[in-house]
């Protein structure tokens, strides 16, 4: 391996990806360094093999939505076929990514990256040095600081089951304690969910989340809110959680505790004291640019920077601005205007742009549209009774400030919306527009 480049990359993810291949297609030296297999969390051990265990999952509930409508029989999950199909899209990925690199003349690096100076690398024991560095090591795991923390298990450990067991914990309210309870519990799990915070998913709207909340009990998830998990233990047969709620211990016990408590930057190992980065509560302290505050050598983008919302299609977003920082000096500067957002439970969730709450502290002056809309076709043909939105429209302007959906094929319909509020449209121009029918984006006339 040659030890001088222009640029070296931690990660091999999505924003590590978007900003090497363009820093290298520019034609400078590129090396980029992970101690995991090369791929990075979204396509490896995230959104897409989630996603492909969603699918599985949302197959299965149509099929009982349907029944008694001209759908009979029984249908149940295999959970190690269903890994299997996972498993066809995860398992060549590490190749596919190596390859990638490879033929774009830029050298791949298995180990740990390690700093030992404002310039420089240790990675395995041998040194790199670098004209910059972009740190796009992801996130992992936040610290909960209780006994027995060495027995939760990962997300990443879930999406690998060989088998899945029959009573699952989830601590946590989030995105992933959402989405694997909906794919554990279809699948046959009795899944507890504790969640330190009054509702799930905060992130999204709270009607439309106490509208989903349905498909929760429906599937007898027992969701236990204002629940703080304060230790676990090993017992005979399995694990015991312990908890507190309201003022009262209680102790649930389980098969495999899954931590769903958030994630934070995966900085730990890097070391980053050796090359003067300044971080303050476990961030990096990061400039507009997304450059280090305190060493302009360094950057740094996606789920290590923390600047966006924590979602892919930011990472790459990231990993460009970097790059073109890098090529063209510092003028450019991340945009996270309309970013969709889904949690894939079934049906899904999904927001765009500002709540009511973030509209109403910008001063804008706004309208809401809302409704559940279970009598809708797009409900109706589904057999799915969960399907709402909300829209806000600024009064003056008349441009889209926020969409929220929940129900069928929202996943794609808050694309439109997404679009819309990043370029500015008005509700009045998207009512015109002529979407195909039936389908979910036919209704967004409707909405407005």
């Amino acid at each position: 391996m040659r030890h001088r480049y222009d640029l070296a990359v931690i990660g091999t993810g999505a924003a590590a990806t978007a900003a090497a291949t363009r820093v290298r297609a520019a034609g400078r030296s590129v090396a980029v360094v992970d101690d995991r297999p090369f791929g990075g969390t979204c396509a490896l051990r995230g959104c897409a093999p989630k996603k492909m265990l969603v699918a599985g999952a949302a197959t299965l509930d149509r099929v009982q939505r349907f029944r008694g409508s001209g759908i009979e029989g029984d249908v149940r999950i295999d959970w190690p076929d269903l890994l299997a199909f996972k498993r066809s899209f995860t398992g060549p990925i590490p190749g596919e990514r190596e390859r990638l690199y490879r033929e774009q003349g830029i050298d791949a690096l298995r180990g740990q990256a390690r700093f030992t100076g404002p310039h420089r690398l240790d990675v395995g024991g041998e040194p790199l040095e670098a004209q910059h560095i972009l740190i796009a090591s992801g996130a992992e795991p936040v610290r909960l600081g209780i006994p027995g923390e060495t027995l939760l298990s990962t997300s990443d450990d879930f999406l690998e089951l060989a088998e899945l067991p029959k009573r699952i914990v989830l601590v946590g309210g989030g995105y992933i304690a959402a989405e694997l309870s909906h794919i554990a519990a279809r699948a046959g799990a009795a899944v507890t969910i504790l969640q330190r915070g009054e509702r799930l998913l905060e992130r999204f709207d709270a009607e439309l989340v106490g509208w989903l909340m349905e498909k929760f009990r429906a599937l007898g998830i027992d969701v236990r809110t204002g629940t703080t998990v304060t230790a676990l233990e090993r017992i005979e047969g399995g694990l015991l959680v312990h908890a507190e709620s309201s003022g009262k211990r209680v102790s649930v016990p389980a098969d495999l505790v899954v931590h769903a408590a958030g994630r934070a930057p995966a900085l730990d190992a890097l070391e980053l004291e050796k090359a003067d980065v300044d971080v303050a509560n476990g961030r990096l302290e990061l400039n507009e640019y997304l450059q280090s505050t305190s060493n302009p050598s360094v950057y740094a983008a996606g789920d290590a920077a923390q600047k966006g919302p924590p979602l892919t299609p930011v990472s790459s977003h990231d990993g460009r601005v970097v790059a073109l920082n890098l090529l063209e000096g510092n003028r450019h500067k991340p945009d996270y205007r309309g970013v969709p957002s889904v949690a894939f439970t079934i049906p899904p969730i999904a927001a765009a742009g500002l709540d009511e709450a973030q509209a109403s502290q910008k001063g804008a002056r706004f309208r809401v549209r809302s409704a559940r809309a279970s009598d809708w076709f797009t409900a109706r043909q589904a057999a799915e009774p969960v399907y709402g939105f909300k829209v806000l429209v600024e009064e003056e302007t008349d441009r889209l400030l926020g969409a929220h959906l929940v129900g069928p094929g929202v996943e794609e319909t808050i694309n439109v919306f997404a679009m819309a509020i990043r370029h500015g449209l008005t509700a009045e121009a998207l009512a015109s527009t002529l979407f195909a029918y039936p389908t979910g984006a036919s209704d967004i006339g409707s909405m407005l």
